[in-house]
């Protein structure tokens, strides 16, 4: 499994037999690594609806007749709009032709078009993708959570963890985050793509260190072997 980091809170995941991209945000986003026109995929996974992570999965699902996994609502909001999409639940898990997912438990909001006319989108989801043989867990937008302990029964090969803070835990919770989910290695997201979510992501790594993680703080466009 290779693992590509796109910007923000997204991912391309490229196996022997599948491309599969993790919450797309990219046009718009001041760290992207590469238009949202020049990526293709078979599939595309989605956290929740917030525009920071669905912002381009219409336009991309649809030009790659690519399926969206998502929680059910966010699904049918897709669906109502011409896209090829699979509704799940956390809890739930399904086995596609890349592999398998099942959604998890995350503590966040899920929601577009924010202000006096805002469309809910149903609960917002960690994912455990499970392709290529390995296992890997994106925690979507999160706060620190006890039940991260029973994630880690999954035996992760990585975990994808926001750290920036104001929206999500931060450096200091993302460190007890990997004392619960025991993953090989770490990816941090969801940081330094606007002053408000700054953070440093080697320092992070540096910590995690002193706790016995690996932590590679991938810099937009890098890309890595789990």
């Amino acid at each position: 499994m290779h693992l590509t980091y796109l910007g923000h809170s997204c991912f391309l995941v490229e196996t022997g037999n599948a491309r599969i991209l993790i919450d797309p945000f990219l046009t718009g986003n001041p760290a992207a690594a590469i238009k949202a026109e020049g990526v293709s995929c078979d599939a595309i996974l989605v956290s929740h609806g917030h525009e920071d992570h669905i912002g381009d999965a219409l336009s991309i699902a649809k030009r790659n007749d690519a399926v969206i996994v998502a929680n059910y609502e966010l699904a049918e909001y897709f669906t109502a709009k011409g896209a090829r999409t699979h509704g799940m639940n956390p809890g739930g898990a399904h086995v596609f032709p890349f592999g398998k997912v099942k959604l998890t438990l995350a503590h966040h909001s899920s929601s577009v078009e924010a202000g006096l006319n805002a469309v809910y989108l149903g609960t917002p989801c960690g994912i455990l993708l499970q392709a290529g043989g390995k296992t890997l867990y994106h925690a979507g937008d999160t706060a620190l959570f006890l039940d991260m302990q029973l994630i880690g029964r999954a035996n992760l090969d990585a975990a994808l963890l926001p750290i920036g803070d104001n929206y999500t835990m931060g450096p200091e919770d993302a460190l007890v985050a990997l004392d619960f989910l025991k993953p090989r290695l770490a990816v941090p997201m969801h940081y330094n793509t606007w002053p408000l979510i700054a953070q440093d992501g080697a320092a992070f790594a540096r910590k995690a260190s002193e706790s016995g993680h690996t932590v590679f703080p991938l810099k937009p466009g890098e890309k890595m072997e789990i």
